[in-house]
C-alpha cells in the first residue's frame, strides 16, 4: 500500500487536540491543497472562512449542538457553497444574470466538500487531525448572523483540525462495510431484508440488529439536531427557489 493509500485509510476523526498550534506554514499548505480539488468549469463555486476569533469559536461550538471542542480546536475552517460571487463577477461585466437555482447551489456544495476533503486529506499527510462538523447546517439564522452570510451562500462544511493527543491517535477507526454492501455494478441494486442484516453482522456489538437500529435511528435520524438541519435547509433552498 503506497503512502497516500495508507494516509486515506489511516485517517479517522479526532476531537481531541494537544495545544501545539498549527504553524502557519501548514495551515498554508492546506488551504493550498484546499484550493487544487477539482472543480465545475475551475469555478471554484466556493469561499473559505478561516475562524481565527476565539469568541467566533466559542459561538460557533454552542450553535453547532453544544460541542465544546470546537472552541478548542486550533484550526477552524468552513467551506461554503458560493453561487453570489459568479453573480458579481457577471454583473461587474455589465450582465444580467438569472437567480441561482438549485442546481447551481448543488454544484457549489459538490466544489466546497470535494476541497474540504483536499484539506482533510493534506492535514493527515502533516501528521494534523480533523473533523467534520455536520451541524454547521442547523441555526440557520444565528449561524448566517455570525459568519455574515449573504443570499445565495451555504455553510456545506465546517472542519476543525489541530494535532491529535496520543489517546486519539491509538484509538481503533471505526470498521467500514464490505465493498459489496455499498458497490452497485451499472445500476442501483435495492437490498432485501437478508441482505441488510448480513450487511450489519458485527457492526451492532453485543445488541440485536433490531435493538441496535432502533437506538441509532432515535439518536440521528429522529433527533432533534436532525430535524433542526432539515429546517434550517429550507430556510436556505427557499432562496433558490424565488
Amino acid at each position: 500500500m503506497n503512502e497516500i493509500l495508507k494516509s486515506l485509510h489511516d485517517r479517522k476523526s479526532v476531537r481531541v487536540f494537544t495545544e501545539e498550534p498549527i504553524s502557519d506554514a501548514d495551515k498554508t499548505q492546506i488551504l493550498e491543497a484546499a484550493l487544487a480539488a477539482p472543480s465545475a468549469g475551475c469555478q471554484l463555486l466556493y469561499t473559505i472562512l478561516d475562524i481565527t476569533d476565539q469568541a467566533k469559536k466559542d459561538q460557533l461550538a454552542d450553535l453547532c449542538d453544544h460541542q465544546p471542542f470546537i472552541a478548542k480546536a486550533p484550526m477552524v475552517l468552513i467551506f461554503c457553497a458560493d453561487c453570489q460571487k459568479w453573480l458579481s463577477f457577471y454583473q461587474e461585466a455589465g450582465l444580467t444574470p438569472r437567480t441561482p437555482g438549485s442546481g447551481d447551489l448543488l454544484l457549489a456544495v459538490e466544489d466546497a466538500v470535494i476541497a474540504a476533503q483536499n484539506a482533510v486529506t493534506a492535514a493527515q499527510s502533516l501528521a494534523i487531525g480533523s473533523c467534520y462538523i455536520g451541524d454547521i447546517m442547523e441555526n440557520v439564522e444565528g449561524i448566517r448572523s455570525l459568519l455574515a452570510l449573504p443570499s445565495y451562500v451555504y455553510p456545506a462544511a465546517m472542519l476543525v483540525f489541530g494535532h491529535p493527543t496520543a489517546s486519539q491517535l491509538e484509538r481503533k477507526k471505526p470498521e467500514r462495510f464490505a465493498l459489496s454492501d455499498l458497490v452497485c455494478e451499472n445500476a442501483y441494486q435495492k437490498k432485501s431484508g437478508e441482505e441488510i442484516r448480513r450487511m450489519f453482522n458485527g457492526h451492532t456489538g453485543a445488541k440485536t440488529y433490531d435493538d441496535w437500529m432502533e437506538a441509532f435511528w432515535k439518536r440521528k435520524y429522529e433527533s432533534d439536531f436532525s430535524r433542526e438541519m432539515s429546517r434550517s435547509m429550507d430556510v436556505y433552498l427557499k432562496e433558490f427557489q424565488e
